[in-house]
């Protein structure tokens, strides 16, 4: 980059162009996909063309990084959408801090967080310091003509914010000076110029942030001190017998917990109720205190196994056997509490939350049991690792499974059985939840009272999709492509349910004369 530092400067302010002109009043959708893959494939080139390639491990974060991209593409439900784009962002992070290196599958969570700052660092400072170094060697070596122009374009970017923001407060001051400012920005069309003058801000904004990002990478040490290797991070200094019989306490109480589970929640409904409790009474509550306790016994096993001395093999031993102890019993109430909720469910009814909690507890326990296998096998270090992978797993499993679409086939499932149905609340899911719907409404076997409200909520993503015809091409999106498709499929199908807006927003009115609330949705 040092060697041709024009193509670099070109490169990241046409980047901070392309930020604009993808995302600027539009949603997410191609557009994502596109832009991360022109930053990573821009950087790469930029970095392979000084002579710096990416190390091997670090390529492999490349598949990862176009799963969770396509994964915007796909799907609309807000959560899964908010965390594949949290994890694109953390995984270009990850990219740019271990590109030379490699070794991000060793980092522990202080190495993260110090990459990261580090990071963040020079995407703010570095350009300048790049720009100053590169403008001495030019001085140097008598290049003064390229750095002459790169000053004037400067000085006209700083110029301009400044030079408004005056012109503005000397049009307040004077009438006839204002209306003079106001001819002049009609005759150059500028009428929204301040809006172009912050797009100019961001767009340079962005350039400097990716700048920052490609020299931190081009910058790394191939050979990075990490954190705790030589020596660990916190020196032991609990006996074993304090751990011990602090890890005992928890496993005592946590079998007296889980003797009671035994006799109240898996004997089954009837010992609930011999108590005074209906069966949702007692499923309302716990999931989320047991959930917690088994986040902070994960952490309590961690803490511990960093500060305790285990001297001997026998202590060891014992230290892994409580550990061992109280993961198993932690799971036992992971699946007393992933009952509950199984049981709230099927009173009240499948929503997003219990959902996301659904799924977030499958991989809780899953790094639990893993947790406890690297204290078995002495490989603490390699727990942040473990966690990382386990929150790729995550948001993934989100993406893959279609939670909007899962929550419609199980309250479809819960209707048909006779439960309530919520006709409001499945139309106002995202489009994601179009397909599963769309197929329900087709079963001519529902009761006719189900098919009436599946055909209410479709009237209602009608009615969203005749709102967003109108997007540009950088939001295009497939699963709204995808709903637009089918509903137009079963258009005349739904001509027999008419549409209000009313003081309250958009209503449907069925064929069997119910009327259903469109919910807002995106």
């Amino acid at each position: 980059m040092k060697t041709n530092p024009n193509r670099f400067w070109w490169t990241v302010i046409a980047l901070g162009w392309a930020f604009d002109f993808f995302f600027w009043n539009k949603a997410p959708g191609i557009n994502f996909v596109v832009y991360v893959s022109l930053c990573v494939a821009a950087g790469i080139l930029l970095l392979r063309a000084a002579g710096q390639r990416a190390h091997r491990n670090t390529i492999f974060l490349l598949p990862l990084l176009v799963a969770f991209a396509v994964i915007i593409f796909v799907r609309k439900e807000p959560m899964t959408v908010f965390l594949s784009v949290g994890m694109v962002l953390f995984l270009m992070g990850l990219f740019a801090i271990s590109f030379m290196g490699g070794r991000w599958p060793k980092y522990n969570l202080v190495d993260q967080l110090k990459g990261f700052l580090q990071l963040i660092g020079s995407m703010i400072a570095r350009p300048l310091g790049f720009s100053a170094e590169i403008k001495r060697k030019q001085a140097e070596a008598g290049q003064r003509s390229a750095s002459q122009v790169w000053s004037v374009v400067r000085g006209i970017f700083i110029a301009l914010p400044i030079v408004a923001i005056f012109a503005a407060l000397l049009g307040s001051a004077d009438l006839v000076f204002g209306e003079r400012l106001e001819e002049f920005i009609e005759l150059f069309n500028l009428e929204d110029l301040p809006e172009y003058i912050f797009r100019l801000i961001l767009i340079l904004g962005v350039a400097n942030a990716i700048a920052g990002a490609y020299l931190h990478a081009a910058t790394e040490r191939v050979e990075e001190k990490l954190v705790g290797e030589n020596k660990p991070l916190i020196a032991s200094f609990l006996g074993f017998t304090e751990a011990a019989i602090v890890l005992g306490s928890v496993g005592l109480l946590f079998s007296a917990f889980v003797s009671v589970q035994s006799q109240y929640f898996f004997g089954g409904q009837t010992n609930i109720q011999i108590d005074g409790y209906t069966y949702s009474e007692y499923a309302r509550r716990g999931f989320g205190e047991l959930v917690t306790v088994a986040i902070f016994s994960l952490l309590l096993i961690l803490i511990a196994g960093a500060v305790t001395r285990r001297e001997t093999e026998s202590q060891r031993r014992v230290f892994s056997g409580l550990s061992v102890g109280i993961v198993s019993l932690v799971l036992v109430m992971l699946f007393s509490a992933f009952q509950r909720l199984v049981l709230y469910e099927t009173v009240f009814g499948f929503t997003r939350l219990r959902t996301y909690t659904h799924v977030f507890m499958i991989w809780l326990a899953v790094l639990l049991v893993v947790g406890v296998a690297l204290e078995i096998y002495r490989l603490e270090h390699k727990f942040a690792f473990a966690a990382l992978l386990v929150s790729f797993g995550f948001v993934l499993s989100l993406g893959l499974m279609n939670v909007d679409g899962f929550i419609v086939r199980k309250n479809v499932s819960r209707a048909i059985q006779g439960q309530d149905f919520d006709v409001s609340y499945l139309a106002g899911l995202s489009s994601d939840a179009v397909p599963a719907l769309a197929v329900a409404f087709q079963n001519k076997a529902l009761p006719a009272s189900v098919n009436d409200g599946l055909g209410a909520a479709l009237a209602c993503h009608m009615f969203y999709k005749n709102e967003a015809a109108d997007m540009a091409w950088q939001s295009f999106h497939l699963s709204q492509e995808t709903s637009a498709r089918i509903l137009k499929t079963i258009e005349l199908d739904l001509e027999s349910y008419r549409g209000d807006s009313g003081d309250w927003g958009y209503q449907v009115i069925t064929p069997l004369g119910k009327e259903h609330h469109c919910a807002y949705r995106d």
